[in-house]
């Protein structure tokens, strides 16, 4: 390319390196970003007005709740696939196919609100409508690490992971606020559609690959599933796809503190009215603190990435040591910390969770894509071992729920009990992690090696 004439998004033009960054990254950031936060919203969008559909369709509360359940369920399969798109049809396409199962998925659910029909017909409509919109969130979701690599540089890269990376559960928290205040289940259902419609042109914003990549990483084509997976058996595969025995033994550490964090966290939110009312909470209260968790670690998340990206660059591990066994000890002091009269104790305790936890969430994904070299499958099996233990804590911690006849009634002590002990167990196994970020040295050593040549 002739460097004199540059393309007009060109913002950084290295000719001592031959990397670029592009302005249009920052479009498809934005693009990435809203498409997360709409396609979060269909999961958690009828916990709030489920009563309501209870009485204006004829549902039963089990048929409801499965209609967050097959999200959960259907995402599995989905997120292990995107790896494969990706590697076929590279961003953008994937990001096309989304957009079309979210359009449909938005409008099949609205077509079962018509009061034509039948309570099971209109019930068919709706849940295929969610399964719709199981298929487009794992898609969004697991594309953010590898967005970030193909577009991003090294001082850009943690902090473009933890944008999208945080979209998701703030999609979450407006699905929940906004469902039940836009009229009734019929006009909710239709204010869904429209956001999901609204939000499909974003995808014209993401760029499959720039011209010119922004690092030696970013550079390298997108590794099917099959190669992750063959390497993390020891199996033979490329020389880049190879992991030695101690990556092989820190991504699995990673997978399963990411999954017991992430996934113990899902399932809080879920369950926290029904662990805090019966020791005498609201259940005003009880949403300040799973909002408090959340919001705590947006603001921690936003002004950690970027240290991570220009600070310490090498310290994902080092930070991984520190606040994972802090969260694991926050969880575990939950069950004596949930009493009565002592609000104060668990927004601290909240603050703690939230700080550290969401901070973890781009750290643990950044290290995935270090240790393994593949961004895409990494990300997708990071992401399915939260779901997958999401769903597991959710059903088990439902199991543990004390009886009428227990002081207080259908409390939840065994929950939180079960809770604390299976994440501190997974969270103290992050002092047998070492964590060398591979791909970053690759990075840092083809930069180096290219600046010596172009001074010859």
């Amino acid at each position: 390319m002739d460097d004199t004439k540059e393309p007009p998004d060109v913002m950084i033009n290295s000719v001592n390196t031959g990397y670029r960054l592009y302005r249009r990254r920052f479009l498809g950031l934005i693009g990435l970003v809203l498409l997360n936060v709409i396609t979060a919203m269909s999961w958690p969008w009828f916990g709030p007005i489920s009563n309501n559909m209870v009485n204006e369709f004829g549902f039963t509360l089990d048929q409801v709740n499965w209609l967050g359940n097959i999200m959960a369920i259907v995402y599995i399969p989905a997120a292990l696939g995107v790896p494969i798109l990706v590697s076929r049809y590279g961003i953008r396409r994937c990001c096309d196919i989304a957009a079309v199962a979210l359009l449909i998925s938005a409008w099949i659910r609205y077509a079962g609100t018509a009061e034509s029909l039948s309570t099971q017909h209109s019930y068919a409509l709706v849940i295929i409508g969610q399964l719709f919109a199981a298929i487009a969130q794992p898609i969004y979701q697991v594309l953010g690490p590898k967005y970030s690599e193909t577009w991003f540089d090294l001082k850009g890269r943690t902090t473009a992971t933890m944008i999208v990376a945080i979209a998701n559960p703030i999609g979450g928290a407006v699905g929940q606020l906004v469902s039940p205040l836009v009229g009734d289940t019929r006009q909710s259902i239709l204010v869904l559609g429209i956001l999901s419609t609204a939000v499909t042109p974003f995808i014209f914003l993401v760029g499959s690959v720039p011209p010119t990549p922004p690092t030696y990483a970013g550079s390298k084509p997108s590794p099917p599933l099959k190669s992750l997976l063959y390497a993390m058996l020891g199996l033979k595969t490329s020389p880049d796809a190879h992991m030695t025995p101690r990556e092989r033994f820190d991504f699995v550490i990673v997978i399963l503190i990411f999954g017991a964090l992430a996934g113990g966290a899902n399932s809080f939110a879920i369950l926290t009215a029904q662990i805090m009312e019966p020791v005498g909470y609201t259940s005003d209260q009880s949403g300040f603190l799973g909002a408090c968790l959340l919001l705590t670690g947006i603001v921690a998340a936003i002004v950690s990435a970027p240290l991570f990206d220009r600070v310490f660059t090498h310290h994902l591990a080092i930070t991984s040591k520190i606040l994972v066994p802090i969260v694991g000890a926050a969880w575990l002091s939950l069950i004596w910390a949930v009493k009565p009269h002592n609000l104060d104790g668990l927004f601290a305790i909240m603050t703690i969770i939230g700080v550290c936890s969401v901070t973890m969430l781009p750290v643990g994904l950044e290290l995935g894509c270090e240790l393994t070299r593949n961004a895409n499958a990494s990300s997708a099996l990071l992401w399915v071992s939260c779901n997958l233990l999401g769903v597991v804590f959710v059903l088990a911690e439902g199991a543990l729920r004390a009886g009428p006849d227990a002081n207080p009634p259908f409390n939840m002590r065994r929950t939180l009990i079960f809770n604390g002990a299976i994440i501190m167990t997974c969270a103290a196994s992050v002092l047998l992690l070492c964590g060398k970020q591979v791909r970053k040295e690759r990075d840092e050593e083809r930069l180096q090696g290219l600046q010596i040549q172009s001074t010859h």
